[in-house]
């Protein structure tokens, strides 16, 4: 009879065989305690993800950070309220965000692309067959594809949940968008980078906080263990759960890793014990 041990094991294993990998870096991630973009972490990852794609793989990162990099730019204090001044700070703030991306992997010759999307991308199947042959050509042309939502245009990401109809919504934060984006390229791994090691009992600073290894199943009682985020990014362990829901319900994997921890992607790419690993269907 196979343990929850054994299968953690497989899940690994199949963690270390991935060849298409969806990576999602939140703003806790990329930027700093004080608002600034942490440079060196940025560049620690994105050397990694060179490292993987040199591999053989196939990796497209989703990332967030545009908003936080506006409000920076414009001299905001905090995070803006208004819908349409998050808009602006989402469209001063996103181009600074590919130019951070498209000049470090200039540094190690690999091309980028930019790929803002919106809700319509998802429910018209005429947009997301297109959506679909463009990554499988940037992909196979060896080209790192940067996918974001696309905050100018798009508003159900940037509204708060009372204020936007469950029934038209399709993500509400970049841990959905990047699940639904994994799932619908056909993707074998997706990685959650957050500021933590993985899920954890309670929260982390707290003495008897576990770390949970694996995930055979996502029961209301995992659910709780989930808290908000520091209030930079717009989602959480709660976010991240759910995609990880997406994703395997998907019968694929995901893997929640502190992208604060260096070379964190080549540790969980060679399908070492660390952070939270969810389990495919499929495998319980």
């Amino acid at each position: 009879m196979e343990t929850l041990r054994d299968s953690g094991m497989l899940t690994r294993q199949r963690v270390a065989s991935a060849q298409r990998i969806v990576i999602k870096l939140g703003t806790n991630v990329i930027m700093r305690d004080d608002g600034a973009v942490a440079v060196g972490l940025l560049y620690g990852i994105i050397e990694s993800v060179v490292n993987i794609r040199r591999d053989g793989k196939e990796v497209l990162l989703v990332s967030s950070g545009a908003i936080g990099l506006g409000a920076r730019h414009l001299g905001l204090r905090a995070l803006p309220a208004e819908l349409a001044l998050k808009q602006a700070c989402a469209a001063v703030g996103q181009s600074r965000l590919m130019a951070l991306y498209e000049e470090a992997f200039r540094h190690f010759d690999m091309t980028t692309a930019q790929v803002l999307l919106t809700e319509d991308d998802f429910l018209d199947p005429i947009r997301y067959s297109n959506l679909r042959a463009t990554l499988d050509t940037l992909l196979r042309l060896g080209v790192i594809p940067i996918v974001n939502e696309n905050d100018t245009v798009s508003t159900l990401e940037l509204e708060r949940p009372g204020q936007a109809s469950s029934t038209h919504r399709v993500f509400g934060d970049n841990d959905k968008l990047s699940a639904l984006v994994m799932t619908k390229v056909e993707a074998d791994l997706l990685i959650l980078l957050s500021d933590v090691g993985g899920l954890f009992t309670s929260h982390p600073n707290d003495a008897d906080a576990e770390l949970v290894a694996e995930v055979d199943e996502i029961t209301p009682e995992l659910v709780k263990y989930a808290k908000e985020g520091n209030g930079r990014g717009r989602g959480g362990m709660a976010t991240k759960i759910e995609a990880a829901r997406i994703v395997t319900e998907a019968g694929r994997i995901a893997v929640i890793a502190n992208g604060r921890t260096p070379q964190i992607l080549e540790s969980v790419c060679a399908g070492e014990n660390i952070g939270t690993v969810f389990a495919p269907q499929r495998l319980r």
